[in-house]
């Protein structure tokens, strides 16, 4: 019976044994409930082939879309202290940056990097809202202030990808001390004359869009993205009055003047470029090919 149990019946088993497959093999619209492939919605850079619903971004992804031939080099960033509040809630702080790091693959919410875009030297600042909802802390604030240094170094352009929910609770004032902080980087790269191009996605919200989220030569939104201080709900809330709608969306903000452009994902390289080019006074580029698109824009249904 040992025998039957033991060997047997496990060779059987693994002969009529279902294969596991992955569960995310499939991704579902958070706007028209399409399901669509993993490998299509990656080769369209998370936008939604179905109603061109711009999903979130991951900071490799953005930098190899707008870095020429994906290639670049991200820049270290200085170290912070980890818990400087001793702050816990439901979970202690420290316990809470270990869960985001394992999640993202990165060590906060800001990754700073530099190379070629359209042939011209940029650095570029993500910030992944993967990561604690993007929060702006010490060690955020420290890579948006270090990208502006790094853009004076090197009298490169500096754009910076914005994507937040605010500052971060668990660092208190010092986390709020990052928004003046990156307000004077920024004034130095005004005073050397360097573009400064912000490009707000969803969402881009609190005390980043209070600082340097709303300081930018250029503001450049993808479509739908939420942009504003205080959410929808809140505002409500407070004025006791239904809001229009659409509103605190990228294209009611394009409307009233708060944002420059509204910009679908698969245009941003050149898009980018183009500014970058006229505001460094140089002519456009001589390669037909110099702005790839990963995937041509899909016309709204």
């Amino acid at each position: 019976m040992n025998w039957i149990n033991n060997v047997v019946r496990p060779k059987i088993q693994k002969v009529f044994k279902k294969r596991d497959v992955p569960d995310n093999l499939w991704i579902k619209c958070g706007n028209c409930g399409e399901m669509v492939f993993h490998r299509d919605l990656a080769l369209a850079l998370n936008v939604c082939p179905s109603c061109n619903f711009h999903m979130k971004l991951g900071t490799k992804e953005r930098f190899q879309q707008l870095f020429d031939q994906g290639e670049y080099e991200e820049i270290a960033l200085p170290e912070v202290a980890a818990d400087p509040l001793k702050f816990r809630d439901q979970k202690r702080y420290p316990e809470r940056l270990k869960e985001a790091r394992s999640k993202t693959g990165r060590n906060d919410a800001v990754t700073v990097a530099h190379g070629a875009l359209d042939g011209i030297e940029t650095v570029i600042s993500v910030q992944d809202f993967a990561f604690m909802g993007g929060s702006l802390g010490m060690s955020a604030g420290e890579g948006i202030v270090k990208g502006a240094e790094e853009a004076l170094a090197r009298k490169a352009p500096y754009v910076v990808i914005a994507a937040a929910g605010g500052a971060r609770m668990q660092e208190g004032i010092l986390s709020l001390m990052q928004m003046p902080r990156s307000i004077v980087a920024i004034q130095a790269l005004r005073e050397e004359n360097l573009p400064y191009i912000v490009v707000m996605t969803d969402p881009t919200t609190g005390g980043v869009t209070a600082s340097y989220a709303m300081l930018g030569d250029v503001h450049i939104a993808e479509p739908g993205a939420l942009i504003g201080f205080a959410g929808p709900r809140v505002i409500e809330q407070t004025i006791r009055e239904k809001l229009p709608d659409g509103f605190q969306r990228a294209e009611y903000l394009l409307e009233h003047g708060m944002v420059d452009m509204v910009v679908h994902r698969h245009e941003l390289k050149g898009t980018l470029a183009r500014l970058i080019r006229l505001m460094t006074h140089r002519p456009a580029s001589p390669r037909k090919d110099a702005l790839p698109v990963t995937q041509p824009p899909v016309p709204a249904a």
